[in-house]
């Protein structure tokens, strides 16, 4: 197998890799230089991949454990790490007319309402729009290294509470079951965590943030609206163009995402996704 060539896509985030067929396993010294560019960049793109449900598990796998994630409506039906984001009806093959999950359009991390939310998000793009359809990226690392020394001192020993029906319900979705409440209750993380890797200091902010723990609401308002809008700012976003068959990997304690809108109606978009656990943030 041909060793992976890795070029980066921007000067702060990104990276595409050529020389791999993920369909197949790589071997050990593919997989060292793919998990090593991973955490120098942060987002890898695989391009012309042509992968199963089976070979993107297998792939996802080499990097930990999976999530079967609680929205139990968006499970593949034969692989339930595997969450479908659609806009295409399987029994007639015709486009919906409406985004399937208006949550992945505003910044966020996955699995950040989890008390171990993500470490790395793998996406497979099977139907990729011609117009829209991007995914965002924000450098949380640099975001931090930005703020003044004032606001590093502000946010020190800060903690958010993350919560998954509040973010659903603020983007307009319907609230969440009573059962898939259960499983996924609010959880609290520092504001500020430090990557278990690079030992880097990051913001841990997320639209799925509800408040800032023992503060009032009016000011944790604020401040969240005042990161986010420093964290989001142009210097800090790569905007990737899906072509059909790309893979795309990144890493969710550095980063913060979202999609952009696309027409749902004229377009279609058939995105498979699978999600390694992390750690607990600290």
């Amino acid at each position: 197998m041909t060793e992976p060539h890795i070029e980066a896509l921007s000067p702060t985030i990104g990276a595409r890799v050529d020389g791999v067929d993920l369909s197949r396993p790589l071997s050990d010294a593919a997989f060292a230089a793919v998990r090593a560019a991973f955490h120098r960049h942060m987002l890898l793109s695989f391009p012309a991949q042509r992968l199963d449900e089976a070979q993107q598990v297998a792939f996802s796998r080499r990097f930990g454990e999976l999530q079967v994630h609680v929205l139990d409506q968006y499970r593949h039906p034969q692989h339930p790490q595997i969450y479908v984001l659609s806009n295409v009806d399987r029994a007639t093959g015709r486009t919906i007319g409406h985004h399937p999950d208006k949550g992945t359009l505003t910044w966020h991390s996955d699995l950040s309402f989890q008390r171990r939310p993500a470490l790395a998000t793998i996406l497979y793009g099977i139907e990729t729009p011609t117009t829209g359809g991007e995914t965002q990226f924000a450098d949380m690392a640099a975001a931090y290294d930005a703020l003044d020394d004032a606001m590093k001192r502000r946010l020190a020993g800060l903690r958010a509470i993350h919560d998954l029906d509040y973010s659903r319900q603020r983007m307009g979705e319907p609230p969440m079951p009573e059962a898939q409440r259960r499983q996924s209750p609010p959880v609290d993380h520092p504001l500020v965590r430090t990557h278990p890797d690079t030992g880097r200091k990051l913001l841990y902010i997320s639209r799925h943030v509800s408040h800032i723990a023992e503060m009032p609401r009016d000011e944790s308002d604020a401040l969240l609206d005042e990161l986010m809008a420093h964290a989001t700012q142009p210097r800090f976003v790569f905007s990737y163009r899906w072509t059909q068959g790309d893979v795309l990997m990144w890493d969710n304690r550095s980063t913060i995402h979202r999609a952009t809108g696309y027409d749902t109606s004229a377009e279609r978009r058939v995105i498979h996704r699978t999600v390694v656990l992390g750690d607990v943030p600290v």
